[in-house]
């Protein structure tokens, strides 16, 4: 997937535009919000203007949040998103808490999601660029073994290890923003 700020609309590319432009690559264990400009910016939006016609939202709102690392926003809002992308979201800030079990239980919420087969190739082509990592990703996406490489990679900082694991949850992130944010097909 080729990831385009701009299919969202201009409001959400200016946002993105703040870091990255939807290219940053999220650390696998946030700390601050990494874009004071970003929070401001988001603070007063409502879900459904920026949004307008999206599958998703509010889940699309919260990725945003989790975008810049501003878990405490993410959070309060996935966890009032009763869906699997919600869970989504939630999943993957405790991960980045990190809070490896309680990530695994919002996984479990998520079930199997219409974006896996999609990740797992982004993954797949990721581990190809990292041959050093020893890392094979399976037949299908598994989210319980992600978050085991992420508790690993944590360990191995400036690892190739590490730099997978980075672009992996950076694929994961493009590609779930990607779902909420556009109209259901």
């Amino acid at each position: 997937m080729t990831f385009d700020p701009g299919a969202y609309g201009e409001g959400v590319a200016k946002i993105l535009a703040l870091e990255g432009a939807g290219q940053r690559l999220m650390p696998l264990v946030a700390g601050r919000c990494s874009s004071e400009a970003a929070r401001a910016a988001l603070r007063p939006i409502r879900a459904q203007d920026l949004f307008a016609g999206a599958r998703a939202p509010e889940a699309a709102l919260a990725g945003l949040w989790l975008y810049f690392s501003c878990l405490e926003e993410a959070h309060s809002l996935a966890q009032q998103i009763h869906t699997p992308e919600g869970s989504f979201w939630h999943g993957i800030l405790h991960r980045q808490e990190p809070d490896p079990m309680n990530a695994a239980y919002w996984f479990r919420r998520v079930g199997r999601h219409p974006i896996f087969p999609q990740l797992l190739e982004a993954a797949a082509a990721a581990a190809a660029r990292y041959p050093e990592a020893g890392v094979r990703f399976g037949d299908s996406w598994d989210p319980f073994d992600f978050i085991e490489l992420c508790e690993e990679a944590r360990r191995e900082a400036g690892s190739p290890l590490e730099k997978l694991a980075l672009e992996v949850q950076r694929a994961e992130w493009q590609l779930l923003f990607d779902y909420c944010a556009r109209p259901a097909r």
